[in-house]
């Protein structure tokens, strides 16, 4: 992390957690008591959100630090549970809708770690097949060289058999998960793209081969693994390249060690194109054949993305014909186009993925979920 500054909310000023990041990152800090003199801070700056990404803020959770996915109604949920240990990223892909989701960003960690392990032995004493993750408000990897919160988490999931915890990440951070005892319940995951929109559009983050060195070196010490196409562009001669990316993923990995791969096109709400304009002016994602999708975000044209979907499906299905594949936010149409299955006809799409982690992740079967 190349961060400036470095504020400290006064209630975790003397948290050992909090000593550990500034002895490590060793930048002028300031102690608040309020927020807002955060978000002044990074609103006032000539361009803010790359002002969010130097400037790293040390707080508590003060709301619950695990949640379920909200989805929406109009597209096929995976039903998945978020652990919320921090916000923003200091990557900087031009697509990132966190770049408008948060008002202003703020990359921000939450020291208050008691409050989460307690709310994740709850969880994890209901005794329920459930599949939780850290990657939704941020990556989960920018972190583990300052703070080692993956490792504690890795460790904690360990000791039970009827919870997974996903780690998707597109870094290479994984230098201390060597030697942990995992007992196969961490999935660790790589955002793949192709190496044309890793270099145009995802700033500051790991190359294609990185990533698939590092999750060979993970599959090397036992750790099922799972992959995500998300988002997909379409452009002149993606079909090809995507299809590279397939290639060499299986030149690393093995299929029976893959938990599952999703697959999902590039969607934004309509605020994020004037930012992508401004921040990433050569970028051309945001002119393609786009359409105003249920759930207010701009989508491919549905034939374009089902064309592009069935040929990456087809060609996966070359090297890994049992691995399971879901769309991240798609409907039965596509579902049913695309793969000739719809969930419902198996149970629906949790069920589906609850039973390949039970069976690639050796959860308890006998649990309900």
């Amino acid at each position: 992390m190349k961060i400036l500054k470095l504020f400290i909310n006064s209630s975790v000023s003397d948290n050992p957690i909090t000593e550990r990041i500034k002895s490590e990152i060793s930048v002028p800090f300031e102690i608040i008591s309020d927020n807002k003199q955060v978000f002044d801070f990074i609103s006032n700056s000539t361009e803010p959100v790359l002002a969010a990404k130097q400037v790293l803020y040390l707080t508590e959770n003060r709301g619950a630090f695990i949640k379920k996915c909200p989805g929406t109604k109009f597209y096929t949920c995976c039903d998945y549970t978020i652990l919320n240990i921090g916000t923003f990223c200091n990557m900087d892909c031009s697509y990132c809708i966190l770049q408008t989701y948060f008002h202003p960003p703020v990359l921000q960690f939450f020291v208050n770690q008691k409050k989460l392990f307690s709310e994740l032995d709850s969880i994890t004493a209901e005794k329920k097949i459930t599949r939780i993750g850290t990657g939704e408000f941020t990556d989960s990897l920018i972190w583990e060289k300052l703070t080692g919160i993956s490792k504690k988490l890795i460790t904690v999931f360990a000791k039970q058999n009827h919870a997974v915890l996903e780690l998707k990440t597109k870094t290479t951070n994984i230098g201390d998960f060597k030697n942990l005892d995992h007992n196969k319940k961490t999935i660790m995951a790589w955002s793949l793209n192709t190496d044309r929109v890793i270099l145009e559009q995802e700033r500051n983050t790991t190359l294609l081969n990185s990533r698939l060195k590092a999750a060979l070196k993970c599959q090397s010490w036992g750790y099922p693994l799972a992959f995500h196409f998300d988002p997909m562009f379409i452009y002149d001669g993606c079909e090809d390249e995507y299809k590279d990316v397939i290639r060499r993923l299986f030149e690393h990995i093995l299929p029976e060690n893959i938990v599952w791969i999703s697959i999902g096109s590039f969607r934004f709400m309509p605020s994020l194109k004037q930012i992508i304009a401004k921040r990433f002016s050569k970028s051309k994602i945001i002119y393609g054949e786009f359409i105003l999708g249920l759930d207010g975000k701009m989508r491919y044209f549905k034939p374009l993305r089902i064309k592009l979907y069935k040929v990456i499906i087809d060609y996966i299905r070359k090297f890994a014909p049992d691995v399971v594949i879901y769309f991240c936010m798609e409907d039965d149409e596509v579902w049913s186009k695309t793969m000739g299955i719809i969930p419902e006809e198996y149970g629906g799409l949790p069920k589906m993925l609850d039973k390949t982690a039970c069976n690639v992740c050796g959860l308890n079967k006998n649990l309900g979920s």
